[in-house]
């Protein structure tokens, strides 16, 4: 039985990088101008695990040869790479939902790429993918957990499927619908409202009928909720000195729901203006991720008792056979211009460290991205 040069692998008859005919075989990969790929891939590792708030030492700059496909695999060019909080987690030497990185690891998280090379049956060079990937110019990826990009569709754009139409976009999606529940009437109040889960958390808020009201960190922010994202109430945390009288002031009649991205005292503040049977759907704590001690808050667990509030933390991930049916969703609120979208995009590859950073900073307003590279011309 011979033994196939590509995949190593004996085979009878037709391997599947082969169509076989009587006479010849043909090469199933595909693969784009060699003039659109680099000699070198540039890749950032964990150079060390953070005391306290990351810098720019915690991540190293490393430079790799491009990496050849193998069967089953294609050559991912990054368009796009997504930075997140939750990357924050990684970096810690303590398990969590993600598994921790080890210092020397390529970080990782979603992209949008173009397909180089493909030695998968699925996928021809040319496409466009979104899957995990890595903080790299260049990747092979497994083609079975890629899903492909359609960069023609109206009002979205490739940044787009890592904001709305990516994990931010189903965790808005699921905990807003599913945690949270809004009927009309009810006031629902959000934390982190400009990033790219909380803008979109209020406007399917709204689109159930709900009031919303969302903290921010600028008055920028603060303009685009209520301006551009049609939010009820837009509070900026970092100029009010008293974020329960400034929450009752937008919310008299208190909070019936509340999405809580941050935690910390602007949830303090929240969890004392509770209607009985409150639904909190915890999402995220970036106020407490770069505590290395233990965290100061919640301190007003009290105040759940009285209004029988359902505090539920929740995992996207829980949420994955209806994946495709949030998207669909989602894919046509946007269509629509039912949902608007933002991303803040930083140039350059070399400045992904910094994009990551800026999430502590609040320097983001939407998804915060990070452009590496154009698509190839056609």
């Amino acid at each position: 039985m011979p033994k196939c040069r590509w995949c190593s692998r004996y085979v009878s008859g037709q391997c599947r990088f082969y169509r076989s005919t009587a006479d010849t075989r043909t090469l199933v990969r595909s693969r784009i101008d060699e003039s659109a790929v680099t000699d070198t891939n540039r890749q950032f590792v964990l150079g060390k695990r953070p005391d306290g708030k990351p810098d720019r030492d915690t991540f190293e700059l490393e430079e790799r040869d491009v990496p050849e496909p193998r069967h089953g695999e294609v050559l991912v060019r990054t368009l796009y790479l997504s930075v997140d909080p939750y990357m924050r987690g990684r970096m810690r030497d303590r398990e969590s939902y993600a598994d921790p990185w080890e210092v020397g690891d390529r970080m990782a998280g979603h992209v949008v790429g173009e397909v180089i090379e493909s030695a998968h049956d699925d996928w021809a060079a040319g496409e466009f993918v979104f899957g995990e990937g890595f903080w790299s110019e260049y990747a092979a990826l497994d083609g079975d957990d890629l899903t492909p990009v359609d960069p023609s569709l109206e009002n979205l754009s490739l940044p787009a499927y890592l904001g709305v139409l990516g994990m931010p976009g189903r965790t808005a999606y699921f905990g807003t619908l599913d945690v949270l529940e809004p009927d009309p009437g009810d006031t629902v109040v959000v934390s982190g409202a400009a990033g790219a889960v909380g803008s979109t958390v209020g406007q399917i808020a709204s689109l159930a009928g709900a009031r919303v009201v969302g903290f921010a960190g600028s008055d920028e922010k603060v303009r685009y909720l209520e301006d551009d994202l049609g939010f009820d109430a837009g509070i900026n945390y970092k100029t009010t000195d008293d974020y329960r009288r400034a929450l009752a002031d937008a919310a008299p009649n208190g909070v019936d729901a509340y999405f809580d991205n941050v935690g910390g005292p602007i949830s303090d503040a929240v969890f004392t203006q509770l209607n009985v049977d409150a639904r909190v759907a915890i999402c995220g704590q970036i106020a407490l991720y770069n505590e290395e001690g233990v965290p100061t808050g919640p301190r007003k667990l009290p105040q759940l008792i009285a209004p029988r509030a359902h505090v539920e933390g929740f995992l996207v991930f829980d949420y994955a056979t209806r994946f495709e049916h949030a998207n669909d969703r989602l894919r046509d609120w946007v269509a629509n211009d039912d949902i608007e979208h933002r991303e803040s995009i930083v140039e350059g590859f070399a400045n992904a460290p910094d994009a990551f950073l800026g999430l502590f900073e609040g320097d983001n307003i939407g998804k915060q991205v990070v452009k590496v590279a154009e698509p190839s011309e056609s």
